[in-house]
């Protein structure tokens, strides 16, 4: 375990576990913890032996997202390439899991749809309450949310300032999977762990291949995704697949431990 001022990392075998830390203010996230957070998932990325993340808050909240208190040094990085938040503009190689309870409200919401899949447990609640104070979203909610959820969905959300419940979040699509209280990161480490089995090059790829094609026409897309599928094919992992699948691992959907 590694404290970097208000942000705590764990290494778990290949999983990484980055947990803000200032539950006095809901794990509102000023400057400071801005860029603890942006080098938290820089050193994710970078290095070979962790495979995938995840992003939650201590003491039963998730994040109420921008600390209004810091105000004026927030409204600084607004320009930051990296998004105010610290990293909520960068694009991972990797793939993100957020672990939610308690309150995933302003910033703290734009920084769970940043995650790939979202894992809510029942004390779960998500609007956009910056609406009240004048305070945009900055941080990628604007874009994110419509991609997730819809049009009609995402201008409620953003419009009314509403907050809805982790159910209503999860028949919305907007939360994956719906725990019991308190098993949100333990859910969060278990989808983790069973992704780092996979053979990760191809997983990447394939990742990639959703967000570069995102708004593209089908016949952009597919380019893509063909490009990105050619160079899984000639990083070998499929020769090794094919293999193990001669010798019968895997058949009937059985789950194969690769790692």
């Amino acid at each position: 375990m590694l404290i970097m001022g208000n942000v705590i990392t764990e290494r778990r075998g290949h999983v990484f576990i980055v947990m803000i830390s200032r539950p006095e203010r809901r794990n509102a996230i000023d400057a400071n913890t801005a860029e603890d957070l942006f080098r938290a998932w820089r050193y994710f990325d970078g290095d070979p032996d962790l495979y995938v993340g995840i992003i939650t808050g201590a003491g039963g909240y998730f994040s109420a997202g921008a600390d209004l208190y810091d105000i004026d040094r927030l409204i600084n990085r607004v320009t930051d390439p990296n998004g105010p938040l610290g990293f909520t503009r960068l694009r991972l190689s990797k793939p993100v899991i957020a672990a939610v309870s308690g309150y995933c409200v302003a910033g703290g919401l734009e920084i769970a749809l940043w995650a790939d899949i979202r894992v809510a447990d029942r004390t779960a609640k998500f609007g956009f309450l910056e609406r009240r104070f004048g305070v945009p979203l900055v941080d990628g909610g604007t874009q994110r949310l419509v991609r997730i959820v819809g049009l009609g969905r995402a201008l409620d959300l953003i419009l009314t300032g509403r907050l809805i419940s982790a159910e209503e979040a999860y028949q919305w699509g907007l939360v994956n999977y719906l725990v019991d209280e308190g098993k949100a990161l333990d859910k969060a480490i278990e989808i983790a762990e069973l992704i780092s089995r996979y053979p990760q090059e191809t997983l990447r790829n394939d990742r990639l291949a959703i967000y570069e094609g995102l708004d593209k026409p089908l016949s952009e897309g597919l380019i893509i995704e063909m490009n990105y599928g050619l160079k899984s094919i000639r990083a070998g992992e499929i020769y090794e697949g094919v293999r193990r699948f001669k010798e019968g691992a895997g058949r009937h959907g059985d789950y194969i431990n690769t790692r």
